[in-house]
Protein backbone atom coordinates (compact mmCIF):
# COMPACT_ATOMS: atom_id res chain seq x y z
CA UNK A 1 0.00 0.00 0.00
CA UNK A 2 1.35 3.40 -0.97
CA UNK A 3 2.62 5.68 1.78
CA UNK A 4 3.77 9.30 1.83
CA UNK A 5 7.48 9.95 1.59
CA UNK A 6 7.78 11.03 5.24
CA UNK A 7 6.51 7.65 6.48
CA UNK A 8 9.97 6.16 5.99
CA UNK A 9 11.16 8.08 9.04
CA UNK A 10 8.07 7.24 11.06
CA UNK A 11 7.79 4.44 13.60
CA UNK A 12 5.32 1.76 14.62
CA UNK A 13 6.23 0.55 18.10
CA UNK A 14 5.19 -2.68 19.82
CA UNK A 15 5.74 -3.30 23.55
CA UNK A 16 5.28 -6.71 25.21
CA UNK A 17 7.22 -8.33 28.05
CA UNK A 18 6.70 -11.83 26.57
CA UNK A 19 9.55 -12.22 24.05
CA UNK A 20 7.59 -14.71 21.95
CA UNK A 21 4.55 -12.46 21.68
CA UNK A 22 6.77 -9.43 21.11
CA UNK A 23 8.54 -11.11 18.19
CA UNK A 24 5.24 -12.32 16.74
CA UNK A 25 3.69 -8.84 16.76
CA UNK A 26 6.81 -7.28 15.25
CA UNK A 27 6.95 -10.04 12.59
CA UNK A 28 3.35 -9.45 11.52
CA UNK A 29 3.84 -5.66 11.48
CA UNK A 30 7.03 -5.89 9.40
CA UNK A 31 5.34 -8.19 6.91
CA UNK A 32 2.70 -5.56 6.17
CA UNK A 33 4.38 -2.23 6.94
CA UNK A 34 8.13 -2.85 7.06
CA UNK A 35 8.85 -1.26 3.69
CA UNK A 36 7.36 2.08 4.64
CA UNK A 37 7.61 2.30 8.44
CA UNK A 38 10.28 1.46 10.99
CA UNK A 39 9.07 -1.27 13.34
CA UNK A 40 10.55 -0.79 16.82
CA UNK A 41 10.16 -3.60 19.36
CA UNK A 42 10.55 -3.29 23.15
CA UNK A 43 10.08 -5.85 25.92
CA UNK A 44 9.31 -3.50 28.83
CA UNK A 45 7.60 -0.19 29.39
CA UNK A 46 10.84 1.31 30.70
CA UNK A 47 12.90 0.37 27.64
CA UNK A 48 10.08 1.51 25.36
CA UNK A 49 9.97 4.92 27.05
CA UNK A 50 13.73 5.24 26.66
CA UNK A 51 13.39 4.45 22.96
CA UNK A 52 10.54 6.95 22.59
CA UNK A 53 12.64 9.69 24.17
CA UNK A 54 15.53 8.95 21.82
CA UNK A 55 13.18 9.06 18.84
CA UNK A 56 11.82 12.39 20.07
CA UNK A 57 15.25 13.97 20.36
CA UNK A 58 16.13 12.79 16.86
CA UNK A 59 12.97 14.31 15.46
CA UNK A 60 11.53 10.95 14.36
CA UNK A 61 7.76 10.52 14.35
CA UNK A 62 5.85 7.72 16.07
CA UNK A 63 2.64 6.83 14.25
CA UNK A 64 1.21 3.92 16.26
CA UNK A 65 2.07 2.32 19.63
CA UNK A 66 0.78 -1.18 20.46
CA UNK A 67 1.25 -2.09 24.14
CA UNK A 68 0.39 -5.24 26.05
CA UNK A 69 -1.80 -4.62 29.10
CA UNK A 70 -0.26 -7.16 31.47
CA UNK A 71 3.37 -6.13 31.95
CA UNK A 72 5.26 -6.20 35.28
CA UNK A 73 6.32 -2.94 36.98
CA UNK A 74 4.40 -0.82 34.45
CA UNK A 75 1.23 -2.09 32.80
CA UNK A 76 0.15 -1.08 29.32
CA UNK A 77 -2.16 1.70 30.47
CA UNK A 78 0.51 3.25 32.69
CA UNK A 79 3.02 3.01 29.86
CA UNK A 80 0.68 4.62 27.31
CA UNK A 81 -0.08 7.45 29.72
CA UNK A 82 3.63 8.26 29.98
CA UNK A 83 4.17 7.70 26.27
CA UNK A 84 1.59 10.44 25.58
CA UNK A 85 3.93 12.96 27.18
CA UNK A 86 6.66 12.11 24.69
CA UNK A 87 4.65 11.50 21.50
CA UNK A 88 1.14 12.87 22.06
CA UNK A 89 0.20 12.45 18.40
CA UNK A 90 0.82 8.69 18.24
CA UNK A 91 -2.23 6.43 17.91
CA UNK A 92 -2.56 4.07 20.89
CA UNK A 93 -3.59 0.39 20.91
CA UNK A 94 -3.85 -1.90 23.95
CA UNK A 95 -3.32 -5.66 23.51
CA UNK A 96 -5.49 -7.50 26.03
CA UNK A 97 -6.79 -10.89 27.02
CA UNK A 98 -10.55 -11.37 27.13
CA UNK A 99 -10.50 -11.06 30.94
CA UNK A 100 -8.96 -7.57 30.68
CA UNK A 101 -11.50 -5.95 28.37
CA UNK A 102 -12.96 -3.97 31.28
CA UNK A 103 -9.59 -2.35 31.92
CA UNK A 104 -9.22 -1.65 28.21
CA UNK A 105 -12.58 0.13 28.13
CA UNK A 106 -11.57 2.21 31.17
CA UNK A 107 -8.33 3.11 29.38
CA UNK A 108 -10.30 4.81 26.63
CA UNK A 109 -10.90 7.66 29.07
CA UNK A 110 -7.57 7.46 30.91
CA UNK A 111 -5.18 7.57 27.94
CA UNK A 112 -7.54 8.45 25.09
CA UNK A 113 -7.11 4.90 23.77
CA UNK A 114 -7.77 4.55 20.05
CA UNK A 115 -8.39 0.79 20.01
CA UNK A 116 -7.93 -2.41 21.97
CA UNK A 117 -7.12 -5.78 20.40
CA UNK A 118 -7.84 -9.17 21.91
CA UNK A 119 -5.05 -11.76 21.84
CA UNK A 120 -4.51 -13.81 19.79
CA UNK A 121 -5.00 -11.65 16.71
CA UNK A 122 -4.74 -14.47 14.14
CA UNK A 123 -5.32 -14.19 11.32
CA UNK A 124 -3.67 -10.72 11.18
CA UNK A 125 -5.26 -10.04 7.78
CA UNK A 126 -8.65 -9.96 9.53
CA UNK A 127 -7.93 -8.86 13.09
CA UNK A 128 -4.73 -6.78 13.07
CA UNK A 129 -4.08 -5.13 9.71
CA UNK A 130 -7.50 -3.49 9.23
CA UNK A 131 -7.18 -1.83 12.67
CA UNK A 132 -3.63 -0.60 12.05
CA UNK A 133 -4.55 0.53 8.51
CA UNK A 134 -7.33 2.72 9.92
CA UNK A 135 -5.10 4.16 12.63
CA UNK A 136 -2.32 4.98 10.17
CA UNK A 137 -4.81 6.67 7.87
CA UNK A 138 -6.16 8.71 10.78
CA UNK A 139 -2.63 9.59 11.89
CA UNK A 140 -1.62 10.73 8.40
CA UNK A 141 -4.76 12.83 8.17
CA UNK A 142 -4.08 14.51 11.52
CA UNK A 143 -1.79 17.46 12.05
CA UNK A 144 1.21 15.31 12.92
CA UNK A 145 3.49 17.28 10.59
CA UNK A 146 7.01 15.87 10.37
CA UNK A 147 9.43 17.90 12.46
CA UNK A 148 12.52 18.76 10.39
CA UNK A 149 15.41 17.97 12.67
CA UNK A 150 17.76 20.61 14.03
CA UNK A 151 21.37 19.48 13.69
CA UNK A 152 24.10 20.43 16.16
CA UNK A 153 27.73 19.94 15.16
CA UNK A 154 30.12 20.40 18.04
CA UNK A 155 32.88 18.91 20.12
CA UNK A 156 32.43 16.71 23.16
CA UNK A 157 34.55 19.05 25.32
CA UNK A 158 33.16 22.35 23.99
CA UNK A 159 31.42 24.32 26.73
CA UNK A 160 29.30 26.24 24.22
CA UNK A 161 28.28 22.99 22.51
CA UNK A 162 27.13 21.69 25.88
CA UNK A 163 25.15 24.90 26.50
CA UNK A 164 23.37 24.63 23.14
CA UNK A 165 22.43 20.98 23.67
CA UNK A 166 21.13 21.82 27.13
CA UNK A 167 19.08 24.73 25.77
CA UNK A 168 17.49 22.63 23.03
CA UNK A 169 16.79 19.63 25.25
CA UNK A 170 15.21 21.68 28.03
CA UNK A 171 13.01 23.52 25.54
CA UNK A 172 11.79 20.21 24.07
CA UNK A 173 13.35 20.97 20.67
CA UNK A 174 14.31 17.73 18.85
CA UNK A 175 17.86 17.80 17.56
CA UNK A 176 20.54 15.51 16.15
CA UNK A 177 24.06 15.68 17.56
CA UNK A 178 27.09 15.24 15.29
CA UNK A 179 30.65 15.24 16.57
CA UNK A 180 32.90 17.56 14.62
CA UNK A 181 35.62 14.89 14.41
CA UNK A 182 33.38 12.23 12.85
CA UNK A 183 32.75 11.87 9.08
CA UNK A 184 29.12 13.03 9.06
CA UNK A 185 29.98 16.01 11.28
CA UNK A 186 32.80 17.01 8.94
CA UNK A 187 30.47 16.68 5.94
CA UNK A 188 27.91 18.96 7.58
CA UNK A 189 30.58 21.53 8.47
CA UNK A 190 31.80 21.50 4.89
CA UNK A 191 28.25 22.02 3.63
CA UNK A 192 27.95 25.01 5.98
CA UNK A 193 31.30 26.34 4.73
CA UNK A 194 32.83 26.10 8.20
CA UNK A 195 36.22 24.68 9.17
CA UNK A 196 35.24 23.61 12.69
CA UNK A 197 37.27 26.28 14.44
CA UNK A 198 34.08 27.94 15.71
CA UNK A 199 31.70 25.52 17.43
CA UNK A 200 28.96 24.65 17.74
CA UNK A 201 27.37 25.06 14.34
CA UNK A 202 23.59 24.62 14.41
CA UNK A 203 21.75 23.70 11.22
CA UNK A 204 18.15 24.85 11.65
CA UNK A 205 15.17 22.91 10.24
CA UNK A 206 15.09 25.24 7.23
CA UNK A 207 18.77 24.54 6.52
CA UNK A 208 20.26 27.81 7.81
CA UNK A 209 23.62 27.44 9.60
CA UNK A 210 24.11 29.32 12.88
CA UNK A 211 27.67 29.61 14.17
CA UNK A 212 28.08 29.84 17.96
CA UNK A 213 24.52 31.16 18.29
CA UNK A 214 23.38 32.95 21.43
CA UNK A 215 20.14 31.73 23.05
CA UNK A 216 17.97 34.47 21.52
CA UNK A 217 19.12 33.74 17.96
CA UNK A 218 18.82 30.00 18.51
CA UNK A 219 15.31 30.31 19.96
CA UNK A 220 14.12 32.45 17.07
CA UNK A 221 15.37 29.96 14.48
CA UNK A 222 13.99 26.77 16.06
CA UNK A 223 10.43 27.99 16.46
CA UNK A 224 10.40 29.27 20.06
CA UNK A 225 8.47 32.49 20.66
CA UNK A 226 10.72 35.38 21.70
CA UNK A 227 8.57 38.45 21.03
CA UNK A 228 5.32 39.38 22.80
CA UNK A 229 2.27 39.77 20.58
CA UNK A 230 0.96 42.78 22.53
CA UNK A 231 2.33 45.78 24.39
CA UNK A 232 0.09 45.48 27.43
CA UNK A 233 -1.18 42.51 29.46
CA UNK A 234 -3.13 41.86 32.61
CA UNK A 235 -0.25 39.78 33.99
CA UNK A 236 3.44 39.32 33.25
CA UNK A 237 5.03 36.27 34.88
CA UNK A 238 8.83 36.47 35.07
CA UNK A 239 10.40 33.02 35.29
CA UNK A 240 9.30 29.68 33.89
CA UNK A 241 9.95 27.29 36.77
CA UNK A 242 7.16 25.49 38.66
CA UNK A 243 5.98 28.71 40.32
CA UNK A 244 5.91 30.65 37.04
CA UNK A 245 4.23 27.85 35.11
CA UNK A 246 1.67 27.44 37.89
CA UNK A 247 0.94 31.17 37.76
CA UNK A 248 0.64 31.10 33.95
CA UNK A 249 -1.78 28.17 34.02
CA UNK A 250 -4.04 29.73 36.65
CA UNK A 251 -3.76 33.25 35.28
CA UNK A 252 -4.64 32.29 31.71
CA UNK A 253 -7.33 29.79 32.74
CA UNK A 254 -9.05 32.51 34.77
CA UNK A 255 -9.22 34.96 31.91
CA UNK A 256 -6.17 37.13 32.50
CA UNK A 257 -4.16 38.14 29.43
CA UNK A 258 -0.96 36.43 30.52
CA UNK A 259 2.59 36.34 29.19
CA UNK A 260 5.39 34.32 30.77
CA UNK A 261 8.97 35.45 30.19
CA UNK A 262 11.80 32.93 30.63
CA UNK A 263 15.49 33.69 30.08
CA UNK A 264 16.55 30.13 29.25
CA UNK A 265 14.06 27.25 29.35
CA UNK A 266 10.86 26.52 31.21
CA UNK A 267 11.11 24.21 34.19
CA UNK A 268 13.82 25.93 36.17
CA UNK A 269 15.96 23.66 38.35
CA UNK A 270 13.01 21.27 38.70
CA UNK A 271 12.97 20.84 34.92
CA UNK A 272 16.50 19.42 35.11
CA UNK A 273 15.56 16.78 37.67
CA UNK A 274 15.81 13.23 36.37
CA UNK A 275 13.12 11.97 38.77
CA UNK A 276 10.71 13.65 41.20
CA UNK A 277 9.09 10.99 43.34
CA UNK A 278 7.35 12.99 46.08
CA UNK A 279 5.12 15.19 43.92
CA UNK A 280 1.42 14.70 44.58
CA UNK A 281 -0.41 12.57 42.02
CA UNK A 282 2.61 10.77 40.54
CA UNK A 283 3.08 7.62 42.65
CA UNK A 284 5.64 6.21 40.20
CA UNK A 285 7.52 9.49 39.98
CA UNK A 286 7.86 11.91 37.09
CA UNK A 287 10.87 13.50 35.45
CA UNK A 288 11.25 17.25 35.64
CA UNK A 289 11.13 17.43 31.85
CA UNK A 290 7.82 15.55 31.71
CA UNK A 291 6.25 17.70 34.41
CA UNK A 292 7.50 20.87 32.74
CA UNK A 293 6.27 19.84 29.30
CA UNK A 294 2.80 19.05 30.65
CA UNK A 295 2.63 22.40 32.47
CA UNK A 296 3.87 24.33 29.45
CA UNK A 297 1.31 22.69 27.15
CA UNK A 298 -1.40 23.31 29.73
CA UNK A 299 -0.52 27.01 29.99
CA UNK A 300 -0.48 27.54 26.22
CA UNK A 301 -3.76 25.62 25.82
CA UNK A 302 -5.40 28.17 28.12
CA UNK A 303 -3.95 31.00 26.02
CA UNK A 304 -0.83 32.07 27.91
CA UNK A 305 2.06 33.33 25.79
CA UNK A 306 5.48 31.89 26.65
CA UNK A 307 8.56 33.84 25.60
CA UNK A 308 11.93 32.10 25.69
CA UNK A 309 15.49 33.48 25.75
CA UNK A 310 14.37 36.90 26.95
CA UNK A 311 16.40 38.37 29.80
CA UNK A 312 14.62 40.85 32.03
CA UNK A 313 16.81 43.70 33.27
CA UNK A 314 14.44 46.13 34.93
CA UNK A 315 11.06 46.78 36.52
CA UNK A 316 9.48 50.23 36.53
CA UNK A 317 6.24 51.64 37.93
CA UNK A 318 4.30 54.14 35.86
CA UNK A 319 0.88 54.95 37.30
CA UNK A 320 -1.20 51.80 37.09
CA UNK A 321 1.27 50.08 34.77
CA UNK A 322 4.16 47.83 35.70
CA UNK A 323 6.81 48.00 32.96
CA UNK A 324 9.18 45.06 32.44
CA UNK A 325 12.33 45.95 30.49
CA UNK A 326 14.41 43.49 28.46
CA UNK A 327 18.16 43.41 27.82
CA UNK A 328 17.68 44.47 24.18
CA UNK A 329 15.98 47.72 25.27
CA UNK A 330 12.41 46.65 24.49
CA UNK A 331 9.70 46.44 27.13
CA UNK A 332 6.26 45.06 27.91
CA UNK A 333 3.76 46.46 30.40
CA UNK A 334 0.97 45.00 32.52
CA UNK A 335 -1.44 45.72 35.33
CA UNK A 336 0.41 43.20 37.53
CA UNK A 337 3.64 41.19 37.70
CA UNK A 338 4.52 37.89 39.39
CA UNK A 339 8.23 37.43 40.11
CA UNK A 340 9.01 33.71 39.81
CA UNK A 341 12.65 34.07 38.86
CA UNK A 342 13.79 31.10 40.90
CA UNK A 343 17.42 30.54 41.72
CA UNK A 344 20.61 29.50 39.94
CA UNK A 345 23.15 26.91 40.96
CA UNK A 346 26.06 28.31 42.92
CA UNK A 347 29.42 27.86 41.23
CA UNK A 348 32.12 25.70 42.78
CA UNK A 349 34.94 27.99 43.92
CA UNK A 350 37.73 25.40 43.69
CA UNK A 351 40.59 26.34 41.33
CA UNK A 352 40.17 24.96 37.83
CA UNK A 353 36.40 24.57 37.96
CA UNK A 354 35.62 27.84 36.21
CA UNK A 355 38.01 27.11 33.35
CA UNK A 356 36.58 23.60 32.89
CA UNK A 357 32.91 24.60 33.04
CA UNK A 358 31.06 22.73 30.30
CA UNK A 359 34.20 20.66 29.63
CA UNK A 360 33.72 18.03 32.30
CA UNK A 361 32.38 20.28 35.06
CA UNK A 362 28.61 20.75 34.82
CA UNK A 363 25.91 22.48 36.83
CA UNK A 364 22.57 20.68 36.67
CA UNK A 365 23.30 19.01 33.32
CA UNK A 366 22.84 15.39 34.31
CA UNK A 367 20.10 14.64 31.79
CA UNK A 368 21.81 15.85 28.63
CA UNK A 369 25.27 14.51 29.50
CA UNK A 370 24.24 11.18 31.06
CA UNK A 371 24.54 8.98 27.97
CA UNK A 372 28.12 10.14 27.41
CA UNK A 373 29.06 8.84 30.89
CA UNK A 374 28.46 5.21 29.86
CA UNK A 375 30.85 2.92 31.73
CA UNK A 376 32.80 5.76 33.36
CA UNK A 377 33.39 7.08 36.89
CA UNK A 378 31.27 10.08 37.80
CA UNK A 379 31.53 12.48 40.76
CA UNK A 380 28.70 14.62 42.13
CA UNK A 381 29.12 17.47 44.60
CA UNK A 382 26.14 18.12 46.86
CA UNK A 383 23.95 16.55 49.50
CA UNK A 384 20.43 17.78 48.73
CA UNK A 385 17.62 16.25 46.65
CA UNK A 386 18.88 17.54 43.31
CA UNK A 387 22.23 15.80 43.87
CA UNK A 388 20.52 12.59 44.99
CA UNK A 389 18.19 12.53 41.99
CA UNK A 390 21.13 13.09 39.65
CA UNK A 391 23.08 10.28 41.33
CA UNK A 392 20.23 7.81 40.87
CA UNK A 393 19.81 8.76 37.21
CA UNK A 394 23.51 8.72 36.36
CA UNK A 395 23.97 5.35 38.08
CA UNK A 396 22.00 3.81 35.21
CA UNK A 397 24.81 4.73 32.81
CA UNK A 398 28.05 5.20 34.76
CA UNK A 399 30.31 2.47 36.07
CA UNK A 400 30.39 4.25 39.44
CA UNK A 401 28.89 7.39 40.98
CA UNK A 402 30.51 9.07 43.98
CA UNK A 403 28.61 11.67 46.00
CA UNK A 404 30.92 14.21 47.64
CA UNK A 405 29.16 15.72 50.67
CA UNK A 406 30.66 18.46 52.81
CA UNK A 407 28.49 17.63 55.84
CA UNK A 408 28.65 14.58 58.12
CA UNK A 409 25.71 12.79 56.46
CA UNK A 410 22.83 13.16 53.98
CA UNK A 411 19.96 13.45 56.46
CA UNK A 412 20.24 17.22 56.94
CA UNK A 413 19.19 18.13 53.40
CA UNK A 414 18.08 15.05 51.45
CA UNK A 415 14.65 13.37 51.55
CA UNK A 416 14.49 10.02 53.32
CA UNK A 417 13.24 8.13 50.24
CA UNK A 418 16.29 9.25 48.24
CA UNK A 419 18.71 8.30 51.01
CA UNK A 420 17.18 4.82 51.01
CA UNK A 421 17.44 4.49 47.23
CA UNK A 422 21.07 5.61 47.21
CA UNK A 423 21.87 3.12 49.97
CA UNK A 424 20.48 0.28 47.83
CA UNK A 425 22.27 1.31 44.60
CA UNK A 426 25.33 -0.95 44.18
CA UNK A 427 27.38 1.51 42.13
CA UNK A 428 26.76 4.65 44.23
CA UNK A 429 29.10 5.54 47.09
CA UNK A 430 28.85 8.50 49.46
CA UNK A 431 31.91 10.30 50.82
CA UNK A 432 30.89 12.62 53.63
CA UNK A 433 33.14 15.35 54.99
CA UNK A 434 34.76 15.64 51.54
CA UNK A 435 35.19 18.66 49.26
CA UNK A 436 36.77 19.34 45.87
CA UNK A 437 40.04 21.13 46.45
CA UNK A 438 40.98 21.57 42.77
CA UNK A 439 40.03 20.46 39.27
CA UNK A 440 42.74 19.61 36.73
CA UNK A 441 42.74 19.13 32.98
CA UNK A 442 44.00 20.36 29.64
CA UNK A 443 40.91 21.40 27.70
CA UNK A 444 38.68 19.03 29.66
CA UNK A 445 38.47 17.59 33.17
CA UNK A 446 41.03 14.84 33.84
CA UNK A 447 41.58 14.73 37.62
CA UNK A 448 40.19 16.02 40.91
CA UNK A 449 41.96 16.77 44.14
CA UNK A 450 39.68 15.86 47.05
CA UNK A 451 40.15 17.02 50.66
CA UNK A 452 38.90 15.39 53.85
CA UNK A 453 37.50 18.27 55.92
CA UNK A 454 38.28 16.59 59.26
CA UNK A 455 41.87 15.47 58.70
CA UNK A 456 42.89 17.85 55.93
CA UNK A 457 44.31 14.96 53.90
CA UNK A 458 44.08 15.30 50.12
CA UNK A 459 43.71 12.64 47.44
CA UNK A 460 43.98 12.80 43.65
CA UNK A 461 41.41 10.83 41.64
CA UNK A 462 40.98 10.38 37.90
CA UNK A 463 37.73 11.99 36.76
CA UNK A 464 36.22 13.18 33.51
CA UNK A 465 32.77 14.04 34.85
CA UNK A 466 31.86 16.32 37.76
CA UNK A 467 28.29 17.45 38.36
CA UNK A 468 27.76 20.22 40.91
CA UNK A 469 24.63 20.80 43.02
CA UNK A 470 25.71 23.01 45.95
CA UNK A 471 22.78 25.24 46.65
CA UNK A 472 21.44 28.21 44.83
CA UNK A 473 21.40 32.00 44.73
CA UNK A 474 18.34 34.09 43.78
CA UNK A 475 18.26 35.73 40.35
CA UNK A 476 17.18 39.12 41.68
CA UNK A 477 20.04 41.59 41.24
CA UNK A 478 18.13 43.38 38.49
CA UNK A 479 15.47 44.36 41.07
CA UNK A 480 17.92 46.42 43.12
CA UNK A 481 16.40 49.78 44.06
CA UNK A 482 12.85 48.71 43.17
CA UNK A 483 11.84 45.62 45.15
CA UNK A 484 13.01 45.00 48.72
CA UNK A 485 15.18 41.93 49.31
CA UNK A 486 16.91 40.36 52.28
CA UNK A 487 20.68 40.28 52.80
CA UNK A 488 20.98 37.17 50.59
CA UNK A 489 18.96 38.66 47.74
CA UNK A 490 15.67 36.81 48.34
CA UNK A 491 12.53 38.90 47.82
CA UNK A 492 10.58 40.09 50.85
CA UNK A 493 6.79 39.95 50.69
CA UNK A 494 3.65 40.13 52.79
CA UNK A 495 4.21 39.75 56.55
CA UNK A 496 8.00 39.96 56.12
CA UNK A 497 7.53 43.59 55.02
CA UNK A 498 5.49 44.53 58.09
CA UNK A 499 7.35 42.75 60.88
CA UNK A 500 7.35 45.92 62.98
CA UNK A 501 3.64 46.53 62.39
CA UNK A 502 4.25 49.33 59.89
CA UNK A 503 4.00 49.20 56.09
CA UNK A 504 7.25 49.35 54.07
CA UNK A 505 8.72 52.72 53.17
CA UNK A 506 6.92 54.34 50.26
CA UNK A 507 3.78 52.19 50.63
CA UNK A 508 0.85 54.50 49.82
CA UNK A 509 -2.18 52.19 50.00
CA UNK A 510 -4.50 52.07 53.01
CA UNK A 511 -4.04 48.31 53.36
CA UNK A 512 -0.96 46.22 54.18
CA UNK A 513 0.70 44.19 51.41
CA UNK A 514 -1.05 40.95 50.55
CA UNK A 515 0.63 37.71 51.57
CA UNK A 516 2.83 37.34 48.44
CA UNK A 517 2.89 41.02 47.49
CA UNK A 518 6.18 42.92 47.47
CA UNK A 519 6.73 46.52 48.53
CA UNK A 520 5.54 47.52 45.04
CA UNK A 521 1.72 47.20 44.86
CA UNK A 522 0.66 44.80 42.12
CA UNK A 523 4.04 43.07 42.04
CA UNK A 524 3.99 39.61 43.67
CA UNK A 525 6.56 36.89 44.26
CA UNK A 526 6.21 33.09 44.17
CA UNK A 527 8.52 30.14 44.54
CA UNK A 528 12.19 29.86 45.42
CA UNK A 529 13.00 33.55 44.95
CA UNK A 530 10.79 34.47 47.94
CA UNK A 531 12.52 34.86 51.29
CA UNK A 532 11.97 31.84 53.56
CA UNK A 533 10.22 29.82 50.84
CA UNK A 534 10.00 26.03 51.16
CA UNK A 535 12.18 25.26 48.09
CA UNK A 536 9.93 22.41 46.94
CA UNK A 537 8.15 21.91 43.61
CA UNK A 538 4.70 21.48 45.16
CA UNK A 539 4.95 24.62 47.27
CA UNK A 540 6.21 26.63 44.29
CA UNK A 541 3.24 25.56 42.15
CA UNK A 542 0.91 26.39 45.04
CA UNK A 543 2.42 29.83 45.49
CA UNK A 544 2.07 30.50 41.76
CA UNK A 545 -1.65 29.70 42.00
CA UNK A 546 -2.05 31.76 45.20
CA UNK A 547 -0.28 34.73 43.63
CA UNK A 548 -2.85 34.73 40.80
CA UNK A 549 -5.66 34.79 43.34
CA UNK A 550 -4.04 37.83 44.97
CA UNK A 551 -3.59 39.46 41.54
CA UNK A 552 -7.36 39.20 41.06
CA UNK A 553 -7.90 40.83 44.45
CA UNK A 554 -5.46 43.62 43.57
CA UNK A 555 -7.10 44.26 40.18
CA UNK A 556 -10.57 44.38 41.73
CA UNK A 557 -9.47 47.11 44.13
CA UNK A 558 -7.34 49.13 41.72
Amino acid sequence: MAQPADAARSVIMTVDDDPGVSRAVARDLRRRYGETYRIVRAESGESALEALRELKLRGDLVAVILADYRMPRMNGIEFLERAMDVHPGARRVLLTAYADTGAAIDAINVVDLDHYLLKPWDPPEEKLYPVVDDLLEAWRSSDHRPVPSTKVIGHRWSARSSDVREFLARNQVPYRWYSSDEPEGRRLLAAADEDGMRLPVVITPDGAPLVEPDPAALAAHVGLATTPTADFYDLVVIGGGPAGLGAAVYGASEGLRTVLVERSATGGQAGQSSRIENYLGFPDGVSGAQLTDRARRQATRFGAEILTAREVTGLEVGGGARVVRFSDGSAVAAHSVILATGVSYRQLAAPGCEELGGCGVYYGSALTEASACQGQDVYIVGGANSAGQAAMYLSRFAKSVTLLVRGPDLSASMSYYLIQQIGRAPNISVRCGTVVEEAHGDGHLERLTLRDTASGRTEAVDAQWLFVFIGAAPLTDWLDGTVLRDERGFILAGPDLTADGRPPAGWELDRPPYHLETNVPGVFVAGDARAESAKRVASAVGEGAMAVMLVHRYLEQS
